[in-house]
């Protein structure tokens, strides 16, 4: 795959964003927690389609060429995103996802007004295919404003949370957390934490390296976190030396999904419960008041079931 020209967003493209994403979404709820003294968790499962990838979406979609169409590539919740914002826009979007993606999630994305299309076994396939079709590509990741518009939670706790704040959330290809670095560099008082699949390491060896290399990508049930980085992603520079980047287990998430369920009666997909379940673990370090991101909760039942059947 040859690299594309991406920029990193910078503070306007947050404001953007911002504009974007407020006109479209009320804040997410901020509710306190046991899981750590003072804990909070930012439950993006209230989102229209259940998962946070709305708001890059929607910031995308708003800064798209009138008329211009867009396709993607998703593991499912981009692709829902995508689809919300294409309803509300009236945009022309196409969107490109594995054969082996989560169906709760494709069966969802064909229910909005865009074209689906099924290619290939994994993500980085899927991914690789949307890059040749026409149109303007929307990267679930490596795209300046789905970046600033992930990066929007943190202008809702602005409003939400005094600092100073350490805020964990998942990592897959890194948008959110290169969001949340974005905003935390304007803030000033907050450190970020982010937890990836520890059979799917792309984002902290690239951070690591200094560029995007390649790495083994195993089997896991948190299907929104797997997989390699596009070449010349922009999500390890963005994040950088910003935030502290730590990895969870498929036990370890399966943990979570059922403290969330006994603790506050929360559905999570396997990567919306990613962040909880580094605190979990005892894998994250507090300054200040813990915020930990429930990114997602879009999961099929038998999944959920088996998750939570588990001792």
């Amino acid at each position: 795959m040859t690299a594309r020209a991406v920029r990193p967003p910078g503070p306007d493209d947050l404001d953007r964003a911002w504009r974007a994403v407020s006109a479209e979404l009320a804040p997410t709820p901020l509710v306190p927690s046991g899981l750590a003294p003072g804990a909070l968790l930012k439950l993006e499962t209230f989102q229209p389609i259940g998962a946070f990838k709305v708001r890059g979406a929607l910031a995308a979609v708003a800064a798209l060429p009138p008329g211009e169409p867009a396709v993607t590539a998703s593991a499912g919740n981009h692709g829902l995103g995508m689809g919300y914002a294409a309803a509300k826009a009236g945009a022309d979007v196409t969107v490109v996802v594995s054969t082996r993606a989560s169906q709760v999630k494709v069966d969802r994305i064909g229910a909005f007004p865009v074209r689906l299309v099924l290619h290939g076994t994994t993500y980085d396939e899927a991914e690789a295919y949307a890059m040749t079709l026409p149109g303007h590509y929307v990267s679930p990741y490596n795209d300046p404003a789905v970046i600033a518009g992930q990066g929007t939670i943190g202008r809702e706790l602005d409003r939400q949370a005094e600092g100073p704040l350490t805020v964990v959330a998942p990592v897959g290809g890194g948008g959110l957390v290169a969001g949340l670095c974005l905003w935390a560099r304007e803030r000033g008082d907050v450190r970020v934490v982010g937890v990836e699949s520890a059979v799917s390491r792309g984002v902290s060896a690239s951070v690591a390296a200094g560029r995007v290399v390649e790495v083994e990508v195993g089997e896991t049930f948190a299907d929104g976190l797997p997989g390699n980085l596009e070449p010349g992603c922009v999500t390890p520079e963005v994040i950088g030396a910003t935030a502290e980047l730590t990895s969870v287990t498929d036990e370890q998430i399966r943990t979570a999904l059922r403290w969330l369920f006994h603790e506050h009666g929360l559905v999570a997909e396997g990567a919306g419960a990613a962040a909880v379940a580094a605190v979990l673990a005892g894998k994250v370090e507090f300054t200040g008041r813990p915020v930990v991101v429930v990114s997602g909760r879009n999961i099929t039942v038998p999944a959920y079931i088996a998750a939570l059947g588990g001792h």
